[in-house]
């Protein structure tokens, strides 16, 4: 089973990261604008559902690697911290936009649920952060990998859900918040970045 110490420190770095306002965050601000605060909700419903998909996915694949070589998963983890090096870096050294925000223009009509789940699928990146980030918490001499990496997925999705919640209740709040506090942007960036450095070093740190 996942330990109390990993799982604590997962939840912690899981709640900072969501103060970067990512695709679909920004989705469910808009779909919330232009539909009211229950479309953005079933918005946030959609993209619950893509991230246990993509849990689903990075379980059964990790878990299939660590039973083929030990080293291999391990392998896999010094990637993955490699990929959390790289993201952290970026994040400190990138202005404070967002070009990869989902084009949203000709999709007001469609329906918010589905819409969520395919923007959030068929983003690579995210299946390469559940694929990189997952792995970090886990320790296979404690039990289960494919359990461990199941438990970390949900409480992700699961804290995610209530987050994209609340975006959407205080959309129009935050909104004029972000206004009056735009260095917060600039900031939270470089913090996460660096929470992603951090994670990634420990990793390969204790790699060797």
């Amino acid at each position: 089973m996942v330990t109390l110490s990993s799982l604590s420190a997962f939840i912690v770095i899981v709640i900072g990261l969501f103060l970067i306002p990512g695709p679909a965050v920004l989705l469910i601000a808009a779909r919330t604008a232009e539909s009211g605060r229950k479309a953005g909700i079933i918005a946030g419903l959609g993209i619950a559902t893509g991230d246990i998909i993509h849990t689903l996915f990075a379980a059964i694949g990790l878990s299939a690697i660590l039973m083929t070589s030990s080293l291999a998963f391990t392998i896999v983890k010094i990637i993955g911290a490699a990929y959390l090096i790289y993201l952290g870096l970026r994040s400190i050294i990138e202005k404070p936009s967002d070009p990869h925000s989902p084009n949203l223009s000709s999709k007001k009509t469609s329906n918010p649920y589905s819409q969520a789940i395919l923007i959030e699928v068929l983003n690579p990146k995210t299946a390469l952060f559940f694929l990189s980030f997952l792995p970090q918490f886990v320790h296979p001499e404690q039990g289960s990998s494919f359990i461990q990496l199941l438990i970390l997925g949900f409480i992700f999705v699961f804290l995610g859900l209530i987050y994209t919640t609340l975006v959407a209740v205080s959309v129009q709040i935050l909104g004029h918040l972000a206004k009056r506090i735009s260095w917060l942007s600039r900031w939270s960036r470089k913090i996460i970045g660096f929470i992603y450095i951090s994670l990634g070093l420990k990793v390969l740190i204790q790699s060797r």
